[in-house]
C-alpha cells in the first residue's frame, strides 16, 4: 500500500504543518468538543498506524480511538490527506537532529543512519508514504538540515553532495523496507519463515534437480555463505534469519556507499571533476 503526500488542500495542509496563525498556533482553536486538538488528533493517528498499519488509518478509527466521531475531527484536520502529512511529519521529530562531527563525517552519518534504521522499524507505516511528493513540513526538513550539515564540507560539489544525499536516504528507507516486510511476512501470512522456506526449497530440488548445473555460481555462494551466516549469526538473537540478513546487508552497503563518497571527496579535493556532478 502507497499512500501520497501532499494530497489534501495546499494552503490547508501547510498551514497546519507550520502552525501558522490561520491555524490556530501550536494547537488549533477550541472547538465544539472540549480536550480535542490537531496534536491530539495526530497523535492519535500515529498511535493507529503503529499499531494496526496505515491500512486501518482513517478518520473513523481516529475519532474511534478518541471517543469522538469523525466529523468531530474535521473542524481541526479537513481530511485524512492532511492527517497522514502531519503525521509523517510528526514522527519525524523523534530524529536527532545534532551529531558530532568531531572524529570526521563518516562516524555522524553512520550514526544517521542507524537513528533512521531504528525509526523505521519504530514507524513502519511511515515506508508506505512515497517520498515522490515529499510533506515539506518542518520537522522533513530538519532531518533533511541535519544531513547537509554532516557531509556539506566533505570536499564534494554542491551537486554532487544532493545526490550523495538522496542515495543515502533511499538506501536506508530501501532496506529498512525489506527488513520490515520480512518481520511482517509470518503474522500477515500466518506461515513462519522456516516453514516457508523449507517446504519450497524441497519443491526446488523435486522441480529442478540439476539446480546446481544450471546455477553453479548461485549453487556456489550460497552453499558457503550460509554456512558462514549461520555461524555469524548468534543464539537467541530476536529477529528472524531473513530480517537479520537484511540488517546485516544494510550495514554492508553503508559501508561501501560511504568508502564510495571518501573515494569521491579525495578525488574532488585534487580537483578532478566527476562525471555524476555533470548535467543531469
Amino acid at each position: 500500500m502507497i499512500v501520497f503526500a501532499g494530497q489534501g488542500d495546499a494552503r490547508r495542509s501547510m498551514s497546519l504543518l507550520w502552525r501558522s496563525a490561520e491555524s490556530g498556533g501550536p494547537a488549533a482553536k477550541p472547538g465544539p468538543k472540549p480536550g480535542l486538538d490537531v496534536d491530539t488528533i495526530v497523535a492519535a493517528g500515529v498511535a493507529v498506524a503503529d499499531e494496526q498499519g496505515m491500512a486501518a488509518l482513517s478518520m473513523r478509527a481516529v475519532g474511534t480511538r478518541l471517543g469522538r466521531t469523525a466529523m468531530a475531527l474535521y473542524t481541526y484536520v479537513p481530511s485524512k490527506s492532511e492527517l497522514v502529512d502531519l503525521m509523517h511529519d510528526r514522527v519525524l521529530a523523534e530524529l536527532p537532529t545534532e551529531y558530532d562531527t568531531g572524529a570526521g563525517w563518516r562516524p555522524a552519518i553512520t550514526a544517521w543512519a542507524d537513528d533512521a534504521w531504528a525509526f523505521y522499524q519504530r514507524h513502519p507505516w511511515v515506508l508506505q508514504v512515497s517520498q515522490a511528493r515529499p510533506v515539506l513540513g518542518p520537522n522533513e526538513y530538519a532531518r533533511l538540515e541535519t544531513v547537509v550539515r554532516i557531509l556539506g564540507g566533505i570536499g564534494l560539489g554542491p551537486l554532487h553532495v544532493r545526490r550523495v544525499i538522496a542515495a543515502l536516504f533511499q538506501f536506508v528507507r530501501g532496506m529498512a523496507l525489506v527488513a520490515t516486510e520480512h518481520r511482517q511476512a509470518a503474522p500477515e501470512t500466518g506461515v513462519p519463515d522456516e516453514e516457508w522456506w523449507a517446504q519450497r526449497s524441497a519443491l526446488v530440488a523435486e522441480f529442478a534437480p540439476d539446480f546446481s548445473e544450471r546455477f553453479p555460481a548461485l549453487a556456489a555462494l550460497e552453499s558457503t555463505a550460509s554456512l558462514a551466516a549461520m555461524a555469524e549469526a548468534g543464539a537467541g538473537r530476536a529477529a528472524s534469519h531473513m530480517e537479520q540478513e537484511a540488517r546485516e546487508a544494510f550495514r554492508v552497503g553503508l559501508d561501501l556507499i560511504l568508502d564510495g563518497v571518501e573515494a569521491a571527496a579525495r578525488t574532488d579535493s585534487d580537483g578532478t571533476l566527476h562525471a555524476s556532478a555533470g548535467t543531469p
